[in-house]
């Protein structure tokens, strides 16, 4: 199986007795057939061809072919999803997803690129999507990145992560202040901060350790703290949320 460094621990990820509620925006007709083919097949069927546990089965309650019409289906159906394509005509992905959230709409959010650049990837971490997939990708990533978004997580797969890392850091630059910031009630030890630094880097545990002159096993039991504080599951949430909540902001 292609596992992918930002899928973490998805144990947390809650079970329904009713069926997830989906959206599916892509103006490629064939392709929103695929997408609702694999979704609707019954998740013991899932389970058994990609090993992937979704604890749950899927509804497609809406399509839309353009980035208006998800708007307009989104409003109407309130689903508990939304799988969206990056480039959609009249209204790209980013935008719909904006102007939902603008009134009001804040959905779980998977968005789908045959390819996206930097720039799209800041405006889309910026309205707050959570998943990033390629339209390439093999079909247990893209059913991890359901899994994760669903259970509150951000996640990526790994053709993804580089780019959405220096996006992250980009966020991070301007320092407003010198002053360690307090994250919304998070305080992070001098060291977590010293370590976050690294990890908004790019650093693996390996190098943060010989910075440090610590075992890699320390490095992770600081990681573990951080997540716990910050509510992070794995590397690239922790990034994410403290560019959002300013922990980043004085590195």
């Amino acid at each position: 199986m292609n596992r992918v460094i930002s899928s973490a621990d998805l144990s947390s990820i809650p079970t329904s007795s009713r069926p997830v509620r989906v959206v599916l925006a892509d103006d490629e007709c064939m392709f929103r057939a695929s997408l609702r083919h694999l979704l609707t097949a019954p998740a013991s069927v899932v389970k058994e061809v990609y090993g992937i546990d979704l604890g749950t089965e899927f509804e497609v309650v809406g399509e839309a072919g353009s980035g208006e019409d998800t708007v307009a289906v989104v409003e109407a159906m309130r689903p508990d999803l939304l799988m969206i394509d990056l480039a959609m005509p009249r209204l790209s992905g980013i935008e719909a997803v904006r102007q939902l959230h603008r009134a009001g709409q804040v959905i779980p959010t998977v968005l789908l690129a045959g390819t996206i650049d930097n720039s799209s990837l800041l405006s889309a971490v910026q309205i707050g999507i959570r998943g990033f997939v390629k339209k390439t990708a093999p079909t247990e990533v893209l059913f991890e990145a359901v899994r994760c978004v669903l259970a509150g997580q951000c996640w990526a797969d790994r053709t993804i992560v580089g780019d959405l890392m220096e996006v992250v850091r980009t966020l991070a630059r301007p320092a407003g202040t010198n002053a360690p910031s307090t994250g919304h009630g998070v305080a992070l030890t001098p060291r977590e901060r010293d370590i976050l630094s690294l990890v908004m880097a790019g650093y693996p545990n390996k190098e943060i350790a010989r910075t440090f002159a610590v075992s890699e096993e320390t490095i992770k039991h600081h990681l573990t703290r951080m997540f716990d504080k910050v509510g992070a599951a794995n590397r690239l949430e922790l990034a994410m949320i403290a560019t959002q909540r300013g922990l980043a902001t004085s590195l």
